[in-house]
């Protein structure tokens, strides 16, 4: 697309507004370096979507003006955005627990899906949809079309009988 536009008369353009540009943007609070650095882009957004200027819409001065002003406030907003802390604990992964502990929660694990597999089927079914298909008791309830009441018993009664198998007489 730009090989079938004028480069003359983009020449032309560019040497009207660069300087013009420039002063505005330093007037604006941009240093020097900024200022330039936006009038290229400004000027390379003007060479890249002519094709989209409405005269009918603003004047081509508004319209140059109007993409410096929106590039020089997209450069602050990203000069004002706070560098990450990669030191932030939030960043650093937390550390493979030893292999004793892997261990111990394997055969927690087994113990766990032993006891699970123990249980009544009605009970095994509230407790897969309550918290392995992470369903709220009143969906567990119309899905299996049993009272609301029911559910919550029946994972109660699930638990005591979970917590025995550990050792948990409670």
């Amino acid at each position: 697309m730009a090989d079938a536009q004028d480069r003359s008369a983009f020449a032309a353009l560019f040497e009207h507004f660069a300087p013009r540009i420039n002063a505005f943007l330093q007037r604006q609070g941009s240093d020097p370096a900024q200022a330039e650095e936006v009038v290229q882009e400004t000027m390379v957004n003007v060479w890249r979507k002519a094709s989209l200027f409405d005269p009918a819409r603003a004047s081509a001065s508004t319209w140059v003006f109007t993409i410096a002003r929106n590039l020089r406030i997209d450069m602050i907003r990203k000069a004002s955005r706070p560098e990450p802390d990669m030191m932030d604990p939030a960043f650093v992964p937390d550390a493979d627990p030893p292999p004793e502990e892997i261990i111990v929660r394997n055969q927690t694990a087994g113990r766990l899906k032993d006891a699970v597999a123990k249980l009544p089927q009605a009970q095994q079914d509230v407790l897969r949809l309550a918290f392995f298909e992470e369903k709220a008791h009143p969906q567990v309830a119309e899905e299996l079309d049993i009272p609301l009441g029911t559910v919550k018993s029946r994972i109660r009664l699930a638990f005591k009988s979970i917590r025995s198998e550990f050792g948990d007489p409670s």
